[in-house]
């Protein structure tokens, strides 16, 4: 496994991806082997918790257990790294917030999603020195956060939900893992970023305080699984053995959440007691929830939301056929 340092969702592209309506093509598809083809998978996956349970996967020895012999799960640091990998077609597979893999798509990048991999409730969220208590309150504040990643997607739709825009507050950009680090210094009353650094901060300053969280709207911060369109032309049966490995690692992970958790924990450079509350805030989903979730209200009333923040705080430009965006007949086939 190739470890470049710690970074999540920082990408400065995003939207709504899931959108389509999940609406799955047909199942099991005849062009799916029913065991992977040989050959190696490039995979990109950045520090972030929603994506832990491949870290399960390799240390296990799952991808094996499902027919993998060669997976290498490569670590960026940046989301414009992991965006620059994929759109040279140095990856094959990415794991991507559910904005960004929007984006990507509108920008004509050839890539299909084809699973939900985890919601954000508490793990991505607002926290305030004290001295700001609600969002009413952040009017004329300064607020430090990450221009163009899911902190700017929060941000934007908290403040919308409050009747006010970005405007209303003084922005203070700054990459997510420093905004919390910046409102421990004095340097402003308010940050937005995500897991570990909410835990981290508040664990410094019994003072700091979340006064706002994506659990306000389940969903809103999310991440998919999305995989080149020429790689599952190519190699089908592998995309569907890795869906397999991942619910492998995560019937592991549900088994065994302590020993799960410090297999993540130790992958993004954390311990376990430091991420407990992290890992609290962050739901996964297994293959098989996928049919349910991206059948739902995640797509008939999250996606549109995602989309309008996305568009309101400027990261998405244009409108997307989303139609084209979902492929569900790898999650199909991994669960027959």
């Amino acid at each position: 496994m190739v470890f470049i340092p710690h970074r999540r969702d920082m990408m400065k592209i995003g939207a709504a991806v899931l959108a389509v309506g999940m609406a799955y093509a047909p199942a099991f598809a005849d062009d799916i082997p029913a065991t992977p083809e040989s050959g190696a998978i490039k995979m990109g996956i950045e520090p972030w918790l929603g994506y832990g349970q491949w870290h399960i996967a390799d240390k296990k020895g799952l991808f094996k257990e499902v027919g993998l012999d060669d997976v290498e799960v490569i670590n960026f640091n940046t989301d414009a790294d992991i965006n620059a990998a994929l759109a040279a077609g140095q990856l094959d597979a990415g794991n991507i917030a559910t904005h960004t893999a929007m984006n990507f798509i509108a920008a004509g990048l050839p890539i299909k999603v084809v699973a939900l991999l985890d919601v954000s409730k508490t793990a991505d969220a607002m926290i305030s020195d004290g001295s700001v208590t609600d969002i009413a309150g952040l009017k004329g504040k300064q607020v430090a956060y990450e221009e163009g990643t899911t902190s700017d997607i929060l941000l934007n739709y908290a403040l919308s939900q409050n009747g006010m825009t970005i405007a209303d507050i003084q922005k203070v950009p700054m990459p997510a893992s420093d905004a919390g680090a910046a409102l421990i210094a004095g340097q402003v009353p308010v940050a937005v970023t995500y897991e570990p650094y909410l835990t981290l901060a508040m664990q410094e300053n019994d003072k700091v305080k979340m006064i706002y969280s994506a659990g306000e709207n389940p969903g809103l911060i999310s991440d998919v699984f999305v995989v080149r369109e020429e790689f599952l032309k190519e190699k089908p049966g592998q995309v569907v053995a890795l869906l397999k490995a991942w619910d492998k690692a995560l019937a592991d992970y549900r088994a065994d959440t302590a020993g799960g958790r410090a297999i993540i924990s130790e992958a993004v450079g954390a311990s376990p007691e430091e991420l407990a509350t992290a890992f609290d805030g962050v739901v996964y989903y297994s293959i098989e929830e996928n049919k349910t979730e991206l059948a739902g209200d995640f797509t008939t009333k999250v996606i549109p939301e995602v989309e309008a923040a996305a568009k309101n705080a400027g990261i998405l430009q244009q409108d997307v056929d989303l139609s084209s965006a979902i492929d569900g007949r790898f999650v199909d086939a991994a669960t027959q």
